[in-house]
């Protein structure tokens, strides 16, 4: 899509998670990858969402929720007046229970639109640093989260200017490799790691989601 295209549905996106009711709490929302980086057209527009955790629960509506759809977790990892309002976007895990980052997914993001969502607990700049030191621990380049970010929206604040930037695609970004090289991995790794990335990108269709814990 057209940069002006893509950071025009990067505030759809941030309107809609500051003002409608979300299946969990999101607490910040980056873009990252192309966007940031200035590209036009943007190939896929890359969106972090850190998210908290419901607190409390709701035990009851769980059940009734598990009785009704045979899915259980609503109430506790989803929140429940969500999901009885929009039980069709309710999405699950392999073992069943509610999937936060599948039901952000279903609420943000047409099945069609090349978008894709990173949700975690933990921010943008804490979790690049976790997965960097996992993947180099485990040479699992593909769990590499690309560094290259900008805020949008924190605790309930929009970052205008960083929206103007976006449009004017006038953010300085190092090539991927450098990004890692200045978060400690070694040449080789990060070119290698660069390249998986790339090939996972190319590979990508659609949209798509990955759910982290830290």
């Amino acid at each position: 899509m057209e940069r002006e295209r893509a950071v025009d549905r990067l505030e759809s996106l941030v309107d809609r998670v500051a003002s409608e009711p979300m299946p969990v709490p999101v607490r910040e929302v980056w873009a990252f990858g192309d966007v940031a980086l200035g590209l036009d057209p943007v190939e896929r527009l890359d969106v972090y969402l850190t998210k908290d955790v419901i607190m409390g629960g709701d035990a009851d509506a769980a059940a009734d929720f598990a009785a009704e759809y045979g899915i259980q977790g609503v109430g506790t990892t989803v929140d429940a007046e969500w999901a009885t309002a929009h039980p069709d976007r309710v999405r699950t895990s392999d073992n069943g229970y509610a999937a936060p980052e599948k039901c952000l997914a279903a609420e943000l993001v047409a099945d069609d639109e090349p978008i894709h969502l990173e949700v975690c607990n933990s921010g943008f700049e804490d979790n690049v640093r976790q997965r960097l030191k996992g993947a180099l621990a485990r040479d699992a380049y593909e769990e590499v989260l690309d560094p290259r970010g900008v805020c949008l929206w924190v605790d309930g604040e929009r970052d205008p200017e960083a929206f103007e930037r976006l449009r004017a695609a006038d953010l300085a970004m190092p090539t991927l490799p450098a990004a890692l090289g200045m978060l400690g991995a070694d040449e080789e790794a990060a070119n290698e790691a660069a390249d998986v990335l790339k090939q996972q990108r190319a590979e990508q269709e659609g949209s798509s989601v990955r759910g982290d814990m830290v």
